[in-house]
C-alpha cells in the first residue's frame, strides 16, 4: 500500500496520536473522518487495527478481519493472532519464514512491520532488520533505529536516523527517533531528549509513552522525583503499561523506596505482562539465587 502524498494529510491527526501512544484517541478520530478515497480508508483502517493490537484487543482485530478483506489487513489479523495466542507463536513464526523468503511485496509496508515486530519480539533482530531495509517507509526505517538500539548498535541508529531526516525531518516519527538515540547516547543529550518529549507532550498529549521517555531521561540524570511525578502520571493515564512499571521497579531501587513499594510494582506487572523480558530476566535470577542458597552451607565457627 503505497503512502499519502499531498498537501494535506487527511490521517495526519490519526497518525499523530497513534505515534505518540495515545491510541483511543487514534480510533476516535479514525471513526469521525468522512473519507471518500478508497486508498485512505485502507489506511485508516490499518491504523485503527493497529490501535486495537496496541491496547490488547486482540479480538476486535482477529473477528473483523477475514479472508475477502483486502490484503494489506491480512498481517494485522496476523499480528493479533501472535500476541493473543501463544501456545501458536511457533507455528505462526514458522509460516511467516515461509513468506519472508517467498516473493515478497515491498510496497506492504504493513506486512513488513508485521513481520519486523514479530521477529523483534523474538528476538530475531537481524531477521527484523533484513525484512525492514528492503523499505524507505519512515515507520520500517524508524523500526530498523528501534531495532539497532536494542542490539546496542547506536553507530547504526545514528545513521537511521540521517536517513529519516533526510525523507522527513519535521515527522513525529523522526522526532521520537531523535529522541531515542539522544537517550541511548545518554549525557548532555539527556536534556535535548527530555525536550522533544516534553515538547510533542506540549502540542499534543502527554501520554503515557511520552511520560515514559522524559522519565527516563530524569532517571538518568538522576533527578528521581522529577522522574517519579512523571510515571505516577503515567500511571494514571495506564496502570498497566508495563514500560511505566518496569520504570517505577527501576526507580524504586535507585531512589530507594522500601521493599513494599518494589515488590508492589513488580507484582503488577508480574501480572499484567508475565512475558516481558524484564520479568523473565527477574525471575531466571530468581531461580539461580534460590539453587545457590540451597548449595550454601554456612561456615562452623569453634566457639
Amino acid at each position: 500500500m503505497p503512502e499519502q502524498q499531498g498537501e494535506t494529510d487527511e490521517l495526519f491527526e490519526v497518525k499523530t496520536q497513534f505515534y505518540i501512544g495515545n491510541y483511543q484517541s487514534a480510533i476516535n478520530e479514525a471513526q469521525k473522518l468522512k473519507l471518500n478515497n478508497p486508498v485512505l480508508k485502507l489506511e485508516r483502517d490499518v491504523f485503527v487495527y493497529r490501535a486495537y493490537i496496541a491496547l490488547k484487543k486482540y479480538g476486535v482485530v482477529i473477528n473483523e478481519i477475514h479472508g475477502a478483506s483486502p490484503q494489506e489487513l491480512q498481517p494485522l489479523k496476523q499480528l493479533a493472532e501472535y500476541f493473543s495466542q501463544p501456545s501458536k507463536r511457533e507455528s505462526i513464526v514458522l509460516k511467516l519464514d515461509q513468506q519472508v523468503s517467498g516473493n515478497l511485496d515491498v510496497n506492504n509496508y504493513v506486512f513488513l512491520l508485521v513481520a519486523a515486530s514479530i521477529y523483534y519480539n523474538e528476538s530475531s533482530y537481524e531477521t527484523a532488520l533484513k525484512v525492514l531495509h528492503q523499505s524507505d517507509h519512515l515507520e520500517c526505517r524508524a523500526l530498523m533505529l528501534q531495532t539497532q538500539l536494542r542490539m546496542d548498535r547506536l553507530d547504526l541508529a545514528r545513521k537511521e536516523l540521517k536517513t529519516m531526516q533526510e525523507i522527513d525531518d519535521d515527522a513525529i516519527l523522526t522526532q521520537l527517533a531523535s529522541a531515542w538515540v539522544n537517550l541511548a547516547t545518554g549525557g548532555e543529550k539527556l536534556q535535548e531528549a527530555y525536550y522533544t518529549f516534553q515538547e510533542l507532550a506540549d502540542k499534543n498529549a502527554p501520554t503515557a509513552l511520552l511520560l515514559n521517555g522524559q522519565a527516563t531521561c530524569c532517571i538518568g540524570q538522576s533527578k528521581y522525583e522529577e522522574a517519579e511525578s512523571a510515571l505516577q502520571d503515567a500511571l494514571e493515564k495506564d496502570s498497566n503499561n508495563t514500560d511505566t512499571l518496569v520504570n517505577l521497579v527501576v526507580l524504586s531501587q535507585l531512589s530507594s523506596k522500601t521493599p513494599e513499594v518494589c515488590n508492589r510494582y513488580l507484582s503488577q506487572l508480574i501480572d499484567s505482562a508475565p512475558e516481558h523480558p524484564f520479568v523473565i530476566e527477574f525471575q531466571n535470577k530468581e531461580r539461580d539465587f534460590d539453587l545457590l542458597a540451597k548449595h550454601y552451607v554456612p561456615p562452623a565457627y569453634i566457639c
